[in-house]
């Protein structure tokens, strides 16, 4: 497994090896998706109770890094 952080894995095979949080099938895409439809973080995590409010903090930088 390539781990890409400590909360975001990628993992050939998993999703398509697209990057993942914490190694769950829930993507950084799927993130951003909910928060760019208007949903705030606290209704996302209401919603899918396993994702941790760290979570959303390790996908603002994987997205940070690459906006470089």
């Amino acid at each position: 497994m390539a781990v890409e952080s400590s909360r975001i894995t990628v993992e050939p095979g998993k999703m398509g090896g697209k990057a993942c949080i914490r190694g769950l099938r829930f993507t950084v895409y799927d993130l951003v998706s909910y928060l760019a439809s208007g949903m705030t973080e606290e209704e996302i995590l209401r919603e899918f109770p396993y994702l941790e409010k760290e979570d959303f903090l390790a996908v603002y930088g994987f997205f940070a890094e690459r906006a470089i």
